[in-house]
């Protein structure tokens, strides 16, 4: 009995385990889509990541990329832009992304992004910092 309750727990913390890593999977999905479409200057593919309430701040998707190009230098153009560790908090993923400007300078961003009611994460949130600074 002992070993059928330890091979139930075993399997349900792999199938806990394989989820967390498809949502992550998912988010740094997103994160690149993102990315990419910020690459090729499509305002309206990098808008259609950010969360709703992102949206309700800039309204339009020409006012949100105006706002990545001038506060997001280093996520708008760069070098390189590698993930780095996640952590997921119920519907919540924090991922960070280490990244070089255009310039060779080091960044460090951490992106929020919710998962939405049909399952899908959107960007909540993008906070960058230079490499080396502390908060």
């Amino acid at each position: 009995m002992r070993i059928a309750v330890l091979v139930v727990a075993f399997t349900i913390a792999l199938s806990l385990l394989a989820a967390r890593a498809g949502d992550v999977a998912a988010a740094q999905s997103v994160i690149r889509a993102q990315e990419q479409a910020f690459v090729r200057d499509d305002a309206t593919a990098a808008y259609s990541y950010a969360a709703p309430s992102i949206k309700e701040i800039f309204p339009a998707p020409d006012i949100f990329m105006s706002m990545v190009q001038s506060g997001y230098a280093p996520v708008y153009r760069h070098k390189s832009f590698e993930f780095g560790e996640s952590k997921i908090d119920g519907g919540w993923i924090a991922q960070r992304v280490h990244i070089i400007d255009a310039n060779g300078e080091a960044w460090e961003a951490l992106y929020t992004l919710e998962q939405q009611g049909d399952g899908s994460y959107k960007i909540t949130g993008c906070s960058l910092l230079k490499a080396g600074q502390s908060v």
